[in-house]
């Protein structure tokens, strides 16, 4: 059973790229910390990794894959068994819901920093299924993951909730005005109900191929709303659970393998700002979206 003194973390996601970088900055600083991957040799692989740096007895493995909700509950039987209480959980898992053509979107970047312009249209590839996959992973995902958790963090004296988010999810990123008002709710009348009725409409004007008649975005338009969903869905946890700290954050463009390392922050920048959120003090902010370390409008 957990020592009352000694936090625990979950991070989703964490075999590489910020998520790794996430545990390895929690682990330092003495919590101990729950790597997670869909693919069972890669998380024992970064674990070791993590072992060889110095940090042996902070970081276990269990597999997770979060659009399985089987999976999800193997995870928290396994924190309940062998752990007993969480402290914090960082939803980090997430995908781009596209299929990219990776040499020519390196190619532009390159182009955009020297001031070129980029139709990225041509070097994206989307579908309904990739469409829909980006959705059960970046929203339903995340939150089927903290209502399984949510138990455990209750027994915490100080639980967090962390979600990686974009700028892409921002409400100005959404061309319809009803959209935008539905997630912008007063969290008062904000609901879970809401935001699934939200994506629902969404896949469903994708299949028809009205995106654009009906105001949804136009690039990565499955990312976009599946991060705007999880703002969205801050809020509401963090209205729920008062005494938790519940926030979303984009850690800025980090070179990560999502972006094909064209990003301009090192990993260590990026996870720094999820690392922040999850060591918040009991009195920090809630409810709230980051853009690194400073708060904006959803």
């Amino acid at each position: 059973m957990a020592e009352s003194t000694k936090r625990y973390a979950v991070v989703t996601g964490s075999n590489k790229g910020i998520g790794f970088e996430t545990v390895r900055q929690l682990a330092s600083k003495g919590i101990t910390v729950v790597l997670t991957a869909r693919d069972e040799k890669r998380g024992l692989e970064a674990v070791e990794k993590l072992k060889e740096s110095g940090l042996s007895g902070q970081v276990v493995f269990h597999q997770l894959d979060v659009a399985d909700p089987a999976s999800i509950a193997s995870l928290a039987q396994f924190i309940k068994t062998h752990i007993g209480k969480l402290d914090i959980l960082v939803n980090n898992a997430g995908i781009g819901g596209v299929t990219v053509d990776a040499d020519g979107f390196k190619a532009a970047s390159e182009s955009r920093a020297e001031g070129g312009q980029i139709d990225w249209k041509k070097l994206i590839t989307e579908s309904y299924e990739l469409t829909e996959e980006c959705l059960q992973i970046n929203y339903y995902g995340a939150k089927r993951t903290a209502e399984a958790l949510i138990p455990l963090l209750q027994l915490s004296d100080s639980p967090r909730i962390v979600s990686v988010s974009s700028s892409m999810g921002k409400l100005k990123n959404i061309p319809s005005d009803r959209v935008k008002g539905v997630l912008s709710t007063d969290v008062e009348n904000l609901s879970e109900e809401t935001v699934d009725e939200v994506l629902t409409e969404f896949l469903n004007d994708f299949k028809e191929n009205l995106l654009e008649s009906k105001g949804w975005p136009s690039m990565k338009p499955g990312y976009t709303v599946s991060k705007a969903a999880m703002n969205a869905y801050t809020r509401i946890l963090a209205k729920k659970y008062p005494r938790f700290r519940v926030n979303s954050v984009c850690p800025g463009y980090v070179k990560t393998d999502i972006n094909f390392n064209t990003g301009v922050l090192p990993v260590e920048e990026g996870a720094a700002s999820v690392v922040n959120l999850a060591l918040l003090p009991s009195d920090g902010p809630t409810g709230q979206f980051f853009v690194r370390s400073e708060v904006q409008s959803i």
